[in-house]
């Protein structure tokens, strides 16, 4: 307290000065309006300065938070972009000339068409039923097709109904091979996708580039050749390291099947009677 008064004592003409001062600043400029206007508008200035400092010094400290969150959105933008170019790349194929294909690969044969009334694409063992059975012609081991390709073949027949195998079940197994070449495989199924299976059993000496066709073989009875199957994704090394394992976009949307046509092969006793002549031989 003896501090604070000596203080006082010691430089009150200059707090007396500073007071006055004051007072008369304030009487100036309250009273006066040009004054006044002139004081405002300074005031605003340096506030409006003083404001747009500490709001750039803020963002300035942000930055690393922003520049954080605009990493992680381009990343996640950058898996977008990719999605959708594979997908693209799944789809990029003209169905119209597909169709037409299909058709003209059939010509000759009898064609049963047949409505999908039950159909599964995502569990381990998918299978779909068609409203065509025993009274409509319908045998097991006949191929089913759609516009968009090859869609499996008949397992179990009834009366009115049919159960068909199709391509995206690990028992099916189909004879296929590549178009324009010579090489053949077995189109293959392990459940990762309802659009893509796999080729095995290509040679390694094949020289085959993504975005080939693969279709049927035409090495059984049950499918004509050249059934559009699908286009290679990717080349890979097959597991047992002495041939190639296709990776194939299907041609069949079978999230969408609807319409299909069953192949009757006109040929087909004659084949079984070969067939089970050969089994007797053995």
């Amino acid at each position: 307290m003896n501090n604070l008064l000596e203080f006082l004592r010691k430089y009150y003409h200059w707090i007396l000065f500073l007071a006055l001062e004051a007072v008369s600043f304030v009487l100036l400029f309250y009273f006066n309006t040009y004054q006044g206007s002139v004081w405002f508008t300074s005031a605003n200035h340096v506030t409006a300065s003083i404001s747009r400092l500490y709001g750039d010094m803020q963002a300035y400290a942000q930055l690393q938070t922003v520049n954080r969150e605009l990493t992680d959105r381009n990343i996640l933008l950058q898996r977008q972009v990719d999605a959708l170019r594979e997908r693209l790349a799944d789809l990029d194929h003209d169905t119209t000339v597909t169709e037409r294909l299909v058709r003209e690969s059939l010509a000759g044969y009898r064609l049963i068409p047949a409505k999908v009334v039950s159909n599964s694409v995502a569990r381990t063992n998918n299978y779909l039923v068609i409203d065509r059975g025993e009274r409509d012609g319908i045998r097991p081991e006949m191929g089913v097709v759609a516009s968009g390709g090859v869609v499996g073949i008949v397992y179990y027949t009834g009366p009115r109904y049919s159960l068909v195998l199709p391509a995206i079940n690990p028992k099916s197994s189909i004879s296929c091979r590549i178009r324009g070449h010579r090489f053949f495989g077995y189109l293959g199924w392990e459940g990762d996708s309802p659009i893509r299976a796999y080729v095995s059993d290509i040679p390694r000496y094949a020289r085959l580039k993504p975005g080939e066709v693969v279709e049927t073989s035409g090495y059984s009875s049950i499918f004509p050749p050249g059934i559009f199957v699908g286009r290679i994704r990717s080349i890979e090394n097959a597991p047992d390291g002495i041939s190639y394992r296709l990776d194939v976009t299907l041609g069949t949307d079978f999230g969408r099947l609807r319409d299909v046509s069953v192949v009757a092969t006109e040929h087909r006793a004659e084949i079984d009677t070969l067939r089970a002549k050969a089994l007797r031989a053995e």
